[in-house]
């Protein structure tokens, strides 16, 4: 069991004083792991009843082990030796950490962008196989990531078959339909539990075994952390998260999550769907902010921001006013935040376990795909960026002003999301223009590629409180890629994914500023002279 200690100053400790007595008298801990369906409220019974199978998910997800790890062996027999996984939200985030964190390589395909797609689909075909996750099959991304590879196998003489591996809940759609077609494996996982929460079941364990990582020993840590959380004590350090996380008061609802020496990959990236989708709705909820020791966030002293640092074991860190500090291996850390995030949930007078927004960005790209309208047109070019926005963007004739105008709406309690719809991975230096944008606006930014974020944070943006401001970057691709039996590209797809987006976000009365970049290379740097102009700016005008 790995090392799990918990540390709390200002709003973080008032929250254990405030909540902790009435959470442990009212027996949630305890409460949470005999499944009672009853803590969230009467709205919440219907589906909160079929979605607390994550409390034994360590152990019902104990069988799995064999069959992931025989598999493994055969297909490296083979020669596979490259896992892709196919899958959004919950499906990816898990496994992108677990492997990510064991040092093995996991090649994570969430996306629509033609151009990662393609990079994905030219990398050492002869040795890959893929992991198909999804708990319908009905997630248009995952559904066209699988068409594609499946073409590209048949072409390449390879079959097919033997090198799709399904994870899906029993009798879905997929499981039908993947079991009719022979797919190499199927593995089911339990229905019980919701996408955010699926970590410790088929959905984290097959794409990360089959990748190379001991998931006989993560589930077995795991295991033993369900034992420290299944307890009605003031020390309970679920109890103690979760009310740092929906307790304070008045609630700080921008939480800073920064790695800080835990040694587990990209865990903030996780928890923050896990958070943003489990809180943000009815008005309320907590938006998580990944960012790192040094952001503008974390020493900025903002009265509705609180700051958990993610520390290793023997970490003597120093916590400054409003943090908190959570120790833990990765396993344990995954069971603590999904228990914690009930807890807040609770606190909150929420359903943490719907995401009733999500689906009003998917209907409208739906929509958006089936009518393909001509694109809206620009406000007004500059350089390798086309800009759209609305009647807040005032005289702006350029692309710096009209950034200038964006963070102008931000009000004193509101957050800033940008939004970049292409390659993740071969663009990820733009994510360094969230610290600078946090800096020049002094209010909390948030950084997510889409599509992904719509299953994570997209949920806060439209069900949480009406704060916040967006920066929506889309890029044209140097080609395109059919999708197999669809009527569409990933291009087009990508396209109406953010458009719907935007057009969801506008309906709700958020500002959108839409910067198109008509060559990517071109438009990144372009966007990158422009937030660092930003930010001397506001460094000259402090000094």
């Amino acid at each position: 069991m790995s090392t799990l200690s918990y540390d709390a100053s200002g709003a973080a400790q008032q929250a254990i004083e405030l909540h902790i007595p009435a959470l442990v008298e009212d027996r949630i801990a305890t409460r949470i792991f005999a499944k009672d369906h009853t803590l969230w409220g009467p709205d919440a019974e219907s589906e909160s009843a079929i979605r607390l199978g994550w409390v034994e998910a360590a152990t019902v997800s104990q069988p799995l082990v064999e069959g992931i790890l025989e598999l493994r062996d055969a297909l490296r027999a083979e020669g596979v030796s490259r896992i892709v996984l196919c899958g959004m939200g919950g499906s990816s985030l898990a496994p992108e950490v677990i492997a990510g964190t064991a040092g093995v390589e996991l090649t994570v395909l969430d996306s629509t962008d033609p151009e990662q797609v393609g990079a994905a689909l030219a990398d050492r075909l002869a040795e890959t196989a893929i992991v198909v996750s999804s708990k319908s099959g009905s997630t248009v991304e995952t559904d066209s990531q699988r068409r594609v590879f499946e073409r590209a196998f048949t072409e390449a003489g390879i079959d097919a078959k033997s090198r799709i591996i399904i994870v899906t809940d029993p009798g879905s759609p997929l499981d039908k339909a993947s079991r009719e077609a022979g797919y190499r494996a199927v593995f089911n996982a339990d229905p019980n539990v919701g996408g955010r929460f699926s970590a410790l079941t088929a959905f984290g364990l097959v794409p990360s075994g089959l990748a190379g990582v001991d998931i006989q020993a993560f589930l077995d840590e795991a295991e033993e952390a369900a034992e420290i959380l299944n307890d009605d004590s003031p020390e309970n350090i679920g109890l103690r998260l979760g009310v740092a996380l929906g307790g304070t008061t008045p609630l700080r609802n921008k939480v800073v999550i920064v790695e800080d020496g835990s040694g587990i990959v990209g865990f903030a990236d996780w928890a923050e769907q896990l958070i943003a989708e489990s809180t943000g709705k009815l008005g309320t909820g907590v938006l998580p902010v990944v960012a790192g020791p040094s952001a503008p966030e974390v020493s900025g002293g903002a009265e509705d921001v609180l700051v958990i640092r993610l520390v290793g074991a023997e970490s003597d860190v120093e916590l400054g006013e409003n943090e908190a500090a959570i120790a833990g291996g990765l396993a344990t850390q995954m069971f603590v935040w999904e228990f914690a995030t009930a807890v807040a949930g609770r606190l909150l007078g929420i359903n943490p376990f719907d995401q009733p927004d999500v689906e009003a960005a998917k209907i409208a790209a739906r929509g958006l795909l089936d009518a393909r309208p001509e694109p809206t047109p620009a406000n007004f070019v500059d350089g390798a960026i086309e800009v759209r926005g609305g009647s807040w963007l005032g005289d702006a004739a350029t692309a710096a002003e009209a950034v200038k105008a964006l963070l102008a709406e931000l009000g004193t309690d509101g957050y800033l999301s940008v939004q970049a719809y292409f390659d993740r991975i071969a663009f990820a230096q733009l994510e360094g223009i969230r610290d600078e944008l946090a800096g020049v606006s002094g209010r909390p930014v948030t950084f997510g590629w889409g599509p992904r974020f719509l299953h994570s944070t997209g949920q806060f943006h439209k069900g949480g409180p009406a704060i916040g401001s967006f920066l929506q970057i889309t890029a044209s691709a140097t080609g395109d890629i059919a999708i197999p039996e669809r009527p569409f590209t990933f291009g087009q797809l990508i396209a109406a994914q953010a458009a719907g987006d935007a057009q969801v976000l506008e309906n709700h009365g958020r500002p959108v500023l839409r910067l198109h970049l008509t060559d990517r290379g071109a438009g990144v740097a372009q966007l990158q002279e422009i937030v660092a102009a930003l930010a001397g700016q506001a460094s000259a005008l402090e000094s």
